[in-house]
């Protein structure tokens, strides 16, 4: 029986880390973030280039729970960086309806008061590869380079954790993934 199970997590093993390895070639940390411009929620135009001199921390996410909770991780990321130079912003990068969209955030157990973008051409899926691996959340510099990325709701993309790197960049440092 321990051979058994032994045999079975030396099988099981490859596929845990298969998907880190493959997303591993759209972590674009070192590289600088490509653009977008897109209309929130709300119905205001957001830029990424509008954020330039500021960190930015960018939420790709879907309609499911797992981005509910790193949804709810941004807000608190908002929270605690508000009165800094950080602009936190979340995207439905799946194309999804500005109806289905608003019942999905109003379904978040926290209100969401960042910038919430739509994008019903899916372009940022396209241009950071986030179609694959939700939710995906990327810390990117004052000068437009991404320095820090996660996928999905772990310890390793927590609140706490996003907001430490974030001061590592406000305090001059840099990041790595």
């Amino acid at each position: 029986m321990k051979r058994l199970s032994v045999a079975l997590v030396a099988l099981m093993l490859p596929l845990w880390f298969v998907p880190l390895l493959l997303a591993a070639g759209f972590f674009k940390v070192g590289e600088k973030a490509p653009t977008f411009t897109l209309t929130s929620i709300t119905g205001d135009t957001v830029s990424l280039d509008a954020h330039k001199g500021k960190v930015v921390v960018l939420g790709l996410f879907h309609i499911c729970d797992p981005c509910m909770m790193q949804g709810t991780n941004l807000q608190k990321v908002y929270e605690a960086t508000q009165g800094k130079n950080v602009a936190v912003i979340g995207v439905n990068s799946a194309g999804n309806s500005k109806k289905d969209v608003g019942e999905f955030l109003s379904a978040f157990p926290v209100k969401v008061t960042y910038p919430y973008l739509l994008d019903p051409g899916k372009v940022t899926d396209k241009l950071y590869g986030g179609g694959k691996f939700i939710p995906n959340v990327y810390v990117i510099d004052q000068h437009g380079v991404i320095r820090w990325q996660r996928v999905g709701n772990m310890d390793l993309a927590g609140a706490d954790v996003i907001v430490a790197e974030v001061e590592k960049l406000l305090a001059g440092g840099s990041s790595n993934m």
